[in-house]
């Protein structure tokens, strides 16, 4: 009878050992431990497939696309000059450093797994040595793709496209509230001042001209839209304001520039001045077109139009 029982034991040892092995090795895998750093995905960049990271953790911006990063909840350890300078990001990144694409040791000091910048930058052959890097063609994808490339890019076009479809409809509503109260044909000018001249804008170079022109569909004046639209500025000297002036004017403040301009009879003559129809934002904040930018500009055009 022992011998009987004898290898029907030693077979319950031999199962109830390979489970618990199965189980170890189970229990290895699924290890919270595990780096999931070292995973990748694909990304179709303008230049060709890129392996990216599936979870970037220090992300550097060359050229801006920071506010697009930072409502995506992605970690930056380094940006761009002005993104450093834009006063509504300084909260987000006090802890930042801020970099260029010439200065590649402090890059490679901030040990990025993620580069992103503009297809004109510097030395991208090696940045790339550094960090994959995808650059970005201005004004190729509309501001709102742009954003859902972000997404792409960061494996989060899910959250990115949610925020586009909401934003759409949000924008749409307001513009259609503003004509209401201002009237279809009425016309708005963007402009910007800088140093000693200053710039009226077409549907696609920030400063708000995205929301007016292209999701609130207001009415950009005929002569803007001759000189600005194809190439998205255009520069202007003060003096010819009036020409270019709209039923509402749009102005990025450049605080550092010249506007002294508005002190003139030239100026304070224009109809949109005299009927208190001038909404002034911040330059440095204006000439951005990311998700936190668009947020603030959206209220502040509700707020300007609607309450005026």
């Amino acid at each position: 009878m022992k011998k009987v029982l004898f290898p029907l034991l030693l077979l319950v040892i031999l199962i109830v050992s390979a489970c618990s092995n199965d189980k170890a090795a189970e229990k290895e895998t699924n290890s919270p431990a595990d780096d999931t750093k070292s995973e990748t995905i694909t990304y179709e960049s303008e230049t060709g497939p890129v392996e990216v990271p599936a979870d970037p953790q220090r992300v550097i911006l060359l050229s801006g696309f920071t506010g697009n990063v930072i409502d995506l909840g992605v970690n930056i350890v380094g940006v761009d000059q002005w993104s450093k300078m834009n006063p509504r990001l300084q909260e987000e990144l006090k802890d930042v450093e801020e970099v260029s694409d010439e200065n590649l040791e402090k890059i490679i000091e901030l040990d990025p797994d993620l580069i992103i910048g503009l297809s004109n930058i510097k030395n991208i052959e090696k940045l790339k040595e550094i960090a994959p890097t995808v650059t970005y063609t201005w004004g190729k994808s509309d501001y709102l793709t742009q954003h859902i490339e972000i997404g792409k890019l960061l494996n989060k076009e899910k959250e990115a496209t949610e925020w586009v479809e909401d934003f759409q409809k949000r924008a749409q509503l307001t513009g259609e509230k503003v004509q209401q109260k201002i009237g279809e044909d009425a016309t708005v000018s963007v402009v910007e001042s800088s140093e000693k001249q200053l710039f009226v804008f077409g549907d696609n170079w920030a400063r708000g001209t995205e929301i007016l022109y292209q999701a609130m569909k207001l009415k950009m004046p005929d002569k803007v839209k001759e000189v600005a639209l194809k190439p998205g500025y255009y520069a202007i000297s003060p003096e010819v304001l009036p020409e270019y002036a709209g039923d509402y004017i749009v102005f990025s403040k450049n605080a550092d520039a010249d506007n002294s301009f508005q002190e003139t009879e030239t100026y304070k003559n224009i109809p949109a001045v005299k009927n208190n129809h001038v909404f002034e934002m911040n330059a440095k904040e204006a000439s951005f077109s990311d998700p936190i930018t668009l947020e603030d500009q959206l209220k502040f055009f509700e707020k300007s139009f609607l309450d005026n």
